[in-house]
């Protein structure tokens, strides 16, 4: 299995430089690594580190994050895509990260489904023929984001086979599935072709594998058993020392 660095949690206390992350990720052995939102970061500075390194950028988050849930922002979320489509090229990531967007008070949830079914379709107009795709991520409103519209791994698999477009697929994070209570053969099985990326953190504290209570290694035995060659971004705060908490993890 392949583990990209999440640099916005790792080796952030070890290089405030996010540059530097990228050349102490490449020290520990990681096949890539992977960060949230661009326009806060310098991308030269970013592209230079990936080329010296060798180490691929695994993915993004496509901003603004304008909600798909609300049509009347579908406008400028698509002016952002376009933006982050540009950045993603220049530091060749083959995948960018969509948000749902809010469960807006009272509208009708079908509604809002139906806001973001179009939306990513209108997405997937943009992103033909780029050799891009968006990741719809799913996210716990139990502890993380309470108020987020989709929490269900099912109905995010539902969705992007309701857009049925292969530019439009799924990131599956198994932190936050492990804490909505979802069990990873059920929600899975038979649609894991639909899943281009992977996060991974423990649980509870969203630190380290191996600090908690979750049985991430069945986790992902399962994924590699059912044939998924995709990426798994390790998305974690460090307890202690980055490093160290990866060369853990790695011989896990």
């Amino acid at each position: 299995m392949r583990y990209t660095a999440c640099i916005e949690w790792l080796f952030a206390k070890e290089a405030p430089d996010i540059a530097d992350r990228i050349r102490l990720a490449a020290r520990t052995g990681l096949a890539g690594v992977e960060f949230w939102q661009w326009r806060n970061k310098p991308i030269e500075a970013i592209k230079v580190a990936l080329d010296e390194t060798g180490l691929p950028l695994a993915a993004f988050v496509s901003e603004p994050m304008a909600p798909l849930t609300d049509a009347a922002r579908h406008g400028e979320y698509l002016d952002g895509l376009r933006q982050s489509l540009d950045v993603a090229r220049r530091l060749g990531a083959p995948v960018l990260i969509a948000q749902a967007g809010p469960d807006i008070p009272g509208r009708d949830p079908a509604e809002q489904r139906a806001a973001l079914v179009e939306g990513l379709s209108r997405c997937a107009d943009v992103l033909k023929g780029s050799g891009v795709v968006l990741a719809l991520e799913p996210l716990n409103t139990l502890i993380d984001h309470p108020g987020y519209f989709l929490p269900s791994t099912t109905e995010g698999l539902d969705i992007i086979d309701e857009v049925g477009r292969p530019e439009i697929r799924l990131l599956y994070d198994l932190y936050h599935s492990a804490v909505m209570g979802e069990d990873i053969a059920k929600v899975l099985s038979n649609r894991l072709d639909r899943v281009v990326h992977c996060h991974l953190a423990d649980l509870p504290g969203r630190h380290e594998p191996g600090s908690g209570s979750f049985d991430w290694r069945a986790c992902v035995a399962w994924l590699e058993a059912n044939g998924y060659d995709g990426f798994i971004g390790l998305e974690y705060q460090p307890t202690g020392d980055t490093a160290a908490s990866l060369k853990a993890v790695l011989e896990a």
